[in-house]
């Protein structure tokens, strides 16, 4: 397969997972399939670069591919699980937004020819690197999103008015408390583990933001063709 086509594989994967988790809420074998998909479309986000650097494949246009897969797995089980109220609206808002932000400046980068996470990153500072590009801070991220996507699918039917707890959305937390304790704890495990991704998420755009301003501040100084030539 190529970079590219495992990057398609891994987005369809997520969508698999996310209709899993949401169809069959009371069916043990497809949260369990549900759970492997999730894990797979996670995993395969360390494949699709790999590929692309064994095997000489890499490209700008893969690169933005697996950007834009990135963005639409975080958004796609974010959404899922606000819609559903086990967390709150603002969790895929801030994703969105924190996608979009660094996506528009790394595009800013990429005109430059600061492309990727290697030596021709737009990333230069250690503490940047260390926060974005390195393997630590990656594979740490990758593995929060796969516990917390699976923790929060498997949390699906405690929100369902056939589940345990029918009213346990967000902001209701403390009548689950009264009417099941268990339910209660497990559904704030899910907003404290929501929680510690959103603020992970957030740490790693910091460096993106920072040493993408200087690409901001170049393309408003750059000459615009348009106005220089209605002055001719």
């Amino acid at each position: 397969m190529t970079p590219n086509q495992v990057t398609l594989a891994r987005v369809a994967a997520a969508f698999a997972a996310v209709a899993l988790f949401t169809a069959g809420e009371d069916v043990l074998a497809a949260d369990l399939a549900a759970v492997v998909l999730t894990v797979a479309a996670i995993a395969l986000d360390g494949v699709d670069g790999y590929l692309a650097r064994t095997r000489g494949l890499a490209t700008p246009l893969g690169a933005q591919l697996d950007i834009l897969g990135d963005r639409v797995v975080e958004n796609l089980f974010f959404t899922c699980f606000a819609v559903a109220g086990l967390i709150s609206l603002w969790v895929p808002v801030v994703f969105f937004v924190r996608g979009a932000l660094t996506d528009f400046l790394r595009g800013l980068a990429a005109r430059a020819g600061r492309t990727g996470f290697a030596a021709n990153s737009m990333l230069e500072t250690w503490w940047g690197k260390s926060l974005v590009a390195s393997r630590a801070s990656r594979g740490a991220y990758a593995a929060l999103k796969c516990v917390c996507f699976c923790y929060l699918g498997l949390m699906l039917p405690l929100r369902h008015p056939a589940g345990v707890v029918s009213d346990a959305t967000f902001g209701l937390w403390f009548a689950a408390l009264l009417r099941e304790p268990v339910a209660y704890w497990l559904l704030s495990a899910g907003q404290i583990l929501t929680g510690a991704t959103v603020a992970f998420c957030v740490l790693r755009a910091i460096p993106v933001i920072w040493e993408g301003r200087r690409y901001l501040a170049a393309e408003k100084a750059a000459p615009k063709p348009l106005a220089a030539a209605a002055t001719r």
